[in-house]
């Protein structure tokens, strides 16, 4: 019965909102889903799914604990500085503008932090970053540019002096940087990709995701890029078999698109 139950909320969610909760590795999403309605006094996922169609503001409170929102400026720091000193110095030598995506931006300090770090090299002005979330809240979030201290535990001093302004807790991003994003909603399952990325950010996100899903998301990545192009993934998201997607490991989480075809179609 409790099942049952459960398939059908999946099902109806995605008929609802067209996010497929089925694509999320089952268990922890199960235990997001309880955590959820026992905290607002539900019994069951009928009752729950019964009360979001009434209250859009419960709906939205329910799709912002669903989706993953955590996030920080420069989240594994030497990451980024791999993403600095070795890899886009290669893509900046071409004479075109780079086409930049970070998919799955949550709250923006992922796409905030390669404009800063772009910032070293180019004026602002010519930087252009298309960042996407499933999330609306969170992109609204993004879009305002108002931090908790805690989101820059690890961003560099001279950037958090140069970029923020801080007012009590909060510190608030330069317009400067903020005009350099677009933000975009966008189901990284369901929706089409554009074409001919330079770099792909996606980090700790796809972990939570069903393998079949990954691999799905992984080859739609590949297609999105240009040939020479890179994927950024997160420090828990090596991809073991990456020439299934024409993709070589560059460096620790960097992945170069090469040619030829894809083994996996979609």
């Amino acid at each position: 019965m409790y099942e049952h139950e459960y398939e059908q909320f999946i099902e109806k969610v995605k008929q609802y909102t067209g996010i497929d909760l089925a694509q999320y590795k089952e268990t922890q999403m199960k235990r997001r889903l309880q955590a959820f309605y026992d905290k607002k006094g539900y019994t069951s996922f009928n009752q729950l799914y019964l009360a979001m169609v009434k209250d859009k503001k419960l709906l939205a409170e329910f799709l912002d604990r669903m989706t993953i929102n955590v996030s920080e400026f420069y989240r594994n720091r030497k990451r980024w500085e791999v993403l600095e000193k070795e890899i886009l110095p290669l893509l900046l030598q071409k004479k075109e503008p780079l086409k930049l995506w970070s998919a799955a931006c949550s709250t923006g300090e992922e796409p905030y932090t390669l404009a800063m770090i772009l910032s070293k090299y180019l004026p602002l002005s010519k930087i252009r970053i298309f960042a996407t979330d499933i999330d609306e809240s969170a992109l609204l979030r993004a879009k305002t540019g108002i931090y908790h201290e805690r989101s820059l535990q690890e961003i560099p001093d001279e950037m958090k002096k140069k970029y923020f302004i801080q007012e009590g807790k909060q510190f608030i991003l330069s317009d400067e940087i903020k005009q350099t994003v677009v933000f975009q909603k966008q189901n990284l399952l369901a929706d089409s990709f554009l074409k001919d990325y330079d770099l792909i950010i996606c980090r700790n996100v796809l972990i939570y995701f069903t393998e079949e899903a990954k691999a799905m998301i992984y080859s739609k990545f590949s297609k999105a890029l240009k040939n020479g192009g890179y994927l950024f993934v997160g420090s828990t998201e090596q991809i073991f078999n990456p020439s299934l997607y024409d993709l070589k490991n560059q460096q620790s989480f960097f992945y170069k698109k090469t040619s030829g075809l894809s083994v996996i179609n979609n």
